[in-house]
């Protein structure tokens, strides 16, 4: 059963084997999805730029009809507001996410007492990877395979060139 539309929101630097898991099962489940890059100014840069982050989320989102990518420079409320969406997607690697991610969802309500966050455990498989890890084996000149899929990983590697 679906539920309209539905916010997954992040930094994305860059969008990872997880992050893409996480938007194939919220595809599967709500009507609409937005994946939004938001900026952090809490955040100083990032290893991409916004626009670049934006570019491997559309990447990631491709497959799926119901899912746009999208960049927005203010605070989440505001996003789900201006689009009329009320439930918020994360995913949760342990404990340690699934605590910080419950605050959020308090913060959240009272934003608004309609919005709500739903939490997808990562699978097994994709539980360890992050996008600090992804991140690290760029840096290092690593396989990305295990990170990253194919075409956000070209596109990270070839903004990665850019810098050096």
């Amino acid at each position: 059963m679906k539920r309209t539309t539905a916010l997954i929101p992040g930094s994305f630097d860059p969008v990872t084997l997880g992050h893409e898991d996480v938007i194939a099962r919220a595809a599967q489940i709500f009507d609409r999805v937005y994946v939004t890059v938001f900026v952090n100014t809490e955040k100083h840069g990032g290893y991409f730029t916004p626009e670049e982050r934006l570019e491997m989320v559309r990447a990631a989102c491709r497959p799926y009809d119901n899912v746009s990518a999208e960049l927005y420079g203010g605070l989440v409320a505001d996003f789900m507001h201006e689009h009329g969406i009320t439930t918020l997607v994360k995913g949760v690697r342990g404990v340690c996410d699934f605590d910080y991610e419950s605050g959020l969802a308090s913060i959240m309500r009272a934003f608004d007492p309609e919005f709500e966050t739903v939490l997808l455990p990562a699978r097994a498989q994709f539980a360890h990877i992050s996008s600090t890890y992804a991140r690290e084996l760029i840096k290092y000149g690593r396989s990305l395979e295990a990170a990253l899929s194919a075409p956000v990983a070209a596109l990270a590697e070839s903004f990665g060139r850019r810098r050096t």
